[in-house]
């Protein structure tokens, strides 16, 4: 099974598994190992303890692949779908030790990545209608970044730049540092390759018709008000494209939107999505 958005090359997925893999087994799982006969077999259900958005599934596939290739996930409801509680989502078929070794680590994917593509699709339907795109950032768990931005896409949201190596944002230090936004941005235009775009994070209407000026494509309005990011929207008038970002919330994303801004980015999507509460079941042992 592959996810209708999955892009992730399987290769990397893999050496992350085994690494995370190795962080929990260690030299064996010793309680699995001295309760769990080698031959026994049998069958673990996936359920989901609360609503929402299911997304994890093809990293569930690959920490199983990885612990027993004789180990069969079936998946039953599809990457992205919002779930009822107590709905079984998915099953694993075979050799019980290898499931049980890889339990924890399987959930904790699969909670932390529906939580996030839960809370995305929250906010994405907060601004339906608008056609505004809900952006995450790069505020991400150290090692999980992919998997992470995966789970947005999932949700409905869109990707900001991936890292510092695909896109340009110069922020208030470059400034500092260049000593002026025209300067930054020139210096960025002169390495950079024709076809990427520069953004600039600007937090004064003042420093939005210095950005404009200077010819960004693209401008962040950082922890501005509605009032003056309306004013911004009417100041740009279409010559660069407007991104809001900086507390933002549910409660306000779609006054921020009703603004006129081109997308909103939301750092909770990554930092502070709760995890879904998903368990684990052995339904069936087949042999002890």
């Amino acid at each position: 099974m592959v996810a209708p958005d999955w892009d992730i090359p399987l290769l990397v997925l893999r050496e992350s598994v085994c690494a995370w893999l190795r962080e929990d087994l260690g030299y064996g799982d010793r309680t699995t190992l001295a309760v769990v006969s080698p031959g026994a077999t049998g069958t673990a259900a996936i359920v989901m303890r609360q609503p929402g958005v299911l997304c994890g599934m093809p990293v569930i596939e690959a920490v199983f692949a990885e612990l027993d290739t004789r180990l069969r996930v079936t998946t039953i409801c599809r990457e992205g779908e919002l779930v009822p509680e107590g709905t079984v989502v998915g099953q694993i078929v075979g050799p019980l030790r290898g499931i049980l070794a890889g339990e924890r680590l399987a959930l904790n994917l699969l909670q932390r990545l529906s939580g996030i593509a839960t809370l995305t699709r929250r906010f994405v339907d907060a601004v339906a209608g608008t056609g505004v795109m809900i952006l995450d950032t790069r505020k991400t768990t150290p090692g999980l970044r992919l998997l992470e931005k995966y789970a947005v896409r999932i949700g409905g949201g869109r990707n900001h730049r991936f890292g510092l190596f695909d896109g340009v944002l110069i922020k208030d230090n470059h400034v500092r540092v260049a000593g002026s936004v025209r300067e930054a941005v020139q210096r960025v235009r002169n390495v950079i390759p024709h076809t990427m775009l520069v953004e600039v994070e600007v937090t004064t209407l003042e420093e939005l018709d210095e950005a404009l000026a200077a010819g960004a494509d693209w401008i962040l309005l950082d922890n501005m008000d509605v009032e003056t990011m309306r004013e911004a929207v009417r100041r740009v008038a279409g010559r660069a494209k407007l991104e809001a970002s900086g507390g933002v919330t549910l409660e306000r994303v779609r006054a921020i939107a009703e603004t006129g801004v081109d997308a909103i980015s939301v750092g909770a999507l990554t930092h502070s999505a709760p995890a879904l509460d998903i368990s684990l079941e052995v339904v069936a042992v087949d042999g002890r």
